[in-house]
């Protein structure tokens, strides 16, 4: 069977004006995981990304580690992650910013809202719908099974990656809502795949992370 390996971007600029960055932090955590496939000598035969500007750092990062300067890829704007902040303004009726400050508050309002997203009880219009946004991420998913490749490299967001595996699980549509907030950055799912179906492997792992020398290096935001 092929392998399909999906890792979540690494840590993004939380509470800062461009949320889409990635941080100091962020850019070690992606240089790390090239480095740990490196060790592994793992080679990927497809490369596919979301568009955001958190996907292409976070490659970039892997590429450094692994010695792979720019490394080609395709892009597929269904592996890009819902619009947080619209969410949330459709959920309170206001104008709501990532701020560091209250990151707990932020993300109880946020889970509500998208467990209203996920139910489809948002009015927050068909572009933003879940519905849509959930075709989107299992068609990108189909394009990167397609074309024969042995081993896939696919980097996105805790939100399509989270639908991906509540899909191969067959979990209730709530189950993306919780796997979603614990969807650690540069964590790896993996998957085995044929034309005849998916399978999970893992989710979340941080092998690259979880070691004594990088004490505070697993974050989620």
């Amino acid at each position: 069977m092929a392998e399909l390996v999906l890792v979540r971007h690494a840590q993004a600029s939380f509470g800062s004006d461009d949320y889409d960055r990635l941080s100091e932090l962020g850019w070690r955590q992606s240089r790390w995981l090239g480095e740990h496939f490196a060790e592994r000598k793992l080679a990927f035969d497809r490369v596919v990304r979301g568009t955001l500007r958190r996907h292409v750092e976070t490659l970039a990062g892997i590429g450094e580690g692994m010695g792979v300067a720019n490394p080609a890829c395709e892009e597929r704007p269904g592996l890009n992650e819902y619009d947080s902040l619209a969410l949330l303004r459709a959920h309170t009726g206001k104008e709501v910013r990532h701020q560091r400050g209250d990151q707990r508050e932020h993300f109880r309002v946020l889970r509500e809202a998208l467990y209203a997203w996920c139910d489809g009880s948002l009015a927050c219009g068909d572009e933003l719908s879940f519905k849509n946004f959930r075709a989107g991420v299992l068609q990108a998913l189909e394009a990167a099974r397609a074309g024969g490749a042995r081993r896939v490299l696919v980097v996105s967001s805790g939100g399509p990656i989270s639908t991906i595996v509540a899909e191969v699980l067959k979990m209730p549509m709530r189950g993306v809502v919780e796997l979603n907030l614990r969807a650690r950055n540069t964590g790896i799912s993996e998957f085995h795949f044929n034309e005849r179906g998916i399978h999970c492997v893992s989710f979340n792992g941080v092998p690259h992370l979880d070691r004594p020398d990088r004490p505070n290096a697993i974050t989620y935001a």
